[in-house]
């Protein structure tokens, strides 16, 4: 199976209705197939300029090592070498911190989402809730 552009556009609705009814920052959240590839962003207004990034860098990160970005943040603590080692390898694109969350399906990763904003652990709520919605199993790592 793989992810369709209306789950991904799906996917953001739903990451932003719980920041909006728990009065969370705006957030910006990018939703990526399996291959890293951007399906769909949003950017919400009073959100700063580099945060298209960051939400694609925390979904790419989580699709690259095939982990959500929490474990990556857990990881980086305990080898960063290893990590600046990836970060590098990927041409600086990997954001090893909460907010990316894997998209999967019966074990298969369909894609991930990246959602950045408030702080780490209300953006990878945000994102959990919505894969959930979706009917897909969220792994944030």
């Amino acid at each position: 199976m793989t992810l369709t552009l209306d789950q991904a556009q799906g996917i953001i609705r739903d990451c932003l209705k719980p920041r909006k009814d728990k009065g969370l920052k705006p957030l910006t959240v990018a939703v990526l197939d399996s291959g890293g590839f951007l399906l769909a962003l949003a950017r919400e207004d009073g959100t700063s300029n580099l945060r298209p990034e960051i939400a694609q860098g925390k979904a790419r990160g989580a699709i690259s090592m095939g982990l959500g970005s929490r474990a990556l943040y857990e990881r980086a603590k305990a080898e960063p070498f290893f990590i600046q080692a990836m970060n590098a390898l990927s041409g600086g694109s990997l954001v090893p911190v909460a907010g990316g969350v894997l998209i999967k399906q019966e074990g298969a990763i369909l894609g991930a989402v990246g959602i950045t904003g408030d702080t780490s652990d209300n953006d990878e709520a945000c994102a959990i809730a919505a894969i959930k919605k979706a009917g897909f199993t969220a792994d944030g790592g």
